[in-house]
């Protein structure tokens, strides 16, 4: 252990931990904007700067370690105006509009500013201002832009994707698309975590709730909307409700009060999923056709583009069948519209997703008797939806839990575990196992594909599984940097696999680019635990088992892989 004092406290911490973290382990918060634990500890903003008894020079928190009989000030009158300093030269480089600012009021260096009672920026402004694409589901401004290294950092080391690079020298030098490309042609897999890791307004997504405002006002639209097994993890963080406040059908209230005609649960289509993607698993499986390489899942959009940038020989082992998102708004403009007299034109769909990917993928045509346009019409992030209700006015503590419409009103608790990593794998073979022995297994007879942590096992969570003494190979894996070194490892020969779950957002969905922003906090796989309980505590565990499923094979799609199920829920990557 080593012994120091700070701030007047004396304290004892475990040896190399840093100074910011032994101020923070003893209630001594010191204030930081471009430090990520692990991922970014440069010590560029000089905003954790401290002083130390017997030196001159004030000395970075973050990357200093605590040595003993060290005397640490964190908030001496030096401290104060050098940190004022560099706060006020940050700020003479960022646009400080911050009323129009997506991340007004969840800002760090907002914060930081505004605990240092800055007024007045006594430096000349000198702005950058560069073009960007605002149709693109990502949105970087330039101008708020504070050179933190946090995106790049990310990209590379997490998802290891390195979307982002410096460019420039000196007081020039500013972050942007690496190689001098445009956002458009880089390999950027939309996951998001380049927004939620930035301390700013600097990164964001295409903001797209007026569309849905418009779509409520227009008299000729019925707007229908689904809402994302995730987003019941997370949407009440941002309005101070606990997880067990938040529910689904309290969104649904909110989302009914603002307008909206018809709102499911994605739930639902989860399930849908599974029927296909359990069915069609077993199908390839049964044939042989995967005694080369698995079959991937495709419901992560993310993971998709990513396969199809970095890896497109392995896009033909993708499953084919649609992300829920994609089957319910295909399920909308069809059975739905036929079901209340309405042309799929006349029929208006929204999607409350957790993710930035879902806005790309919401791209893909449909074609449908003489329909040709989009199952999905609009996505908003959870962020978005929060937005939304502010804008209504709406007070969460008037919030009532009300039930999805029908017909696809029902969900099992299979269908809900789709928002954490490993929960499609486990859905997915709850039934694959019906579909071969004829019977249910145990509910929770699959928990050993669950993740026991983003950095558990190299982030990859292996089975080896024995379904009616069939011997499936399994692995779950979030995150695209985990994702690269386990297809690498595959494409050696090192592992083999039968089935494979990829979620590119660590922790899965509840981990994704449109969930609510906690700078320097990692909440998926708390986040995680509420989809679980929802399983453990659901009336009906088994996709199969949906009644509303049921009907709509029976209704509509005849069974799972009929060819009007490959029509309208499957789709060519």
């Amino acid at each position: 252990m080593v012994n120091l004092t700070i701030d007047g406290k004396q304290i004892s911490v475990k040896e190399n931990t840093t100074i910011m973290e032994a101020a923070r382990q003893n209630g001594i918060p010191i204030p930081k904007l471009c430090y990520l634990k692990g991922i970014n500890e440069i010590a560029a903003c000089r905003v954790c700067v401290v002083e130390l008894e017997g030196k001159n020079r004030l000395i970075t928190s973050c990357n200093n370690v605590a040595e003993e009989g060290m005397v640490i000030h964190t908030n001496s009158p030096k401290v104060r105006k050098d940190r004022r300093t560099n706060v006020e030269l940050i700020l003479s480089q960022h646009d400080c509009q911050c009323v129009t600012c997506a991340r007004s009021g969840n800002c760090s260096l907002q914060k930081i500013a505004n605990d240092l009672n800055i007024l007045d920026i006594p430096f000349e402004k000198e702005i950058e201002r560069q073009p960007w694409n605002q149709d693109f589901p990502l949105i970087r401004d330039s101008a708020k832009c504070i050179k933190c290294m946090r995106c790049i950092q990310v990209c590379d080391k997490v998802q290891k994707l390195s979307v982002w690079d410096v460019e420039g020298t000196g007081s020039r030098t500013t972050v942007n698309v690496a190689g001098h490309g445009k956002i458009e042609d880089a390999p950027c897999s939309l996951c998001g975590q380049c927004i939620t890791h930035c301390p700013v307004g600097a990164l964001r997504e295409r903001d797209d709730t007026e569309k849905v405002w418009d779509a409520i006002a227009d008299e000729k639209k019925t707007v229908v909307v689904q809402v994302a097994p995730a987003v019941r993890t997370s949407w009440g963080e941002q309005i101070g409700l606990k997880p067990e406040e938040a529910t689904i059908g309290k969104i649904m209230d909110s989302l009914k009060r603002m307008g909206v005609d018809y709102v499911f649960d994605t739930v639902f289509s989860a399930d849908l999923t599974i029927m296909e993607e359990a069915n069609e698993f077993v199908q390839r499986f049964t044939s042989g056709e995967l005694k080369d390489r698995p079959m991937f899942t495709s419901c992560c959009p993310g993971w998709v583009r990513f396969a199809k940038s970095q890896y497109p020989h392995l896009v033909k082992y993708l499953s084919t069948a649609k992300s829920p998102q994609e089957m319910f708004g295909a399920v909308m403009k069809t059975y739905f519209a036929e079901k209340i007299g309405k042309s799929p034109e006349e029929i208006y769909t929204v999607s409350v997703m957790p993710c930035v990917a879902k806005k790309a993928e919401r791209e893909k045509e449909l074609f449908y008797n003489e329909y040709a346009g989009h199952g999905v019409d609009t996505v908003i992030t959870t962020r978005e939806l929060v937005k939304m209700m502010r804008s209504a006015h709406i007070s969460p503590d008037t919030l009532q839990d009300i039930e999805s419409d029908s017909p696809m009103h029902d969900g099992t608790g299979a269908g809900v575990i789709f928002g954490a990593t490993g929960g499609v794998m486990e859905a997915a073979l709850r039934t694959a196992y019906a579909i071969i022995t004829g019977e249910n297994p145990e509910a929770d007879a699959f928990k050993a594909v669950r993740s026991s942590g983003f950095n558990a096992n190299d982030g990859v969570m292996e089975a080896e599984l024995n379904i009616n003494g069939i011997k499936v190979r399994t692995a779950v894996v979030s995150g695209l940097g985990n994702t690269r070194n386990l297809l690498d490892k595959m494409e050696k020969g090192e592992v083999k696999y039968d089935f494979v779950e990829v979620m590119a957002c660590p922790g899965g969905c509840v981990g994704g680019g449109g969930q609510p922003i906690h700078d320097g906090e990692e909440l998926a796989f708390e986040r995680g635990k509420t989809l679980y309980a929802l399983d453990k505590n659901a009336d009906l565990r088994f996709s199969h088992e949906n009644p509303d499923i049921q009907k709509l094979y029976d209704e509509y799609m005849e069974k799972p892989m009929s060819h009007k199920a490959h029509m309208l829920l499957h789709t060519e990557h």
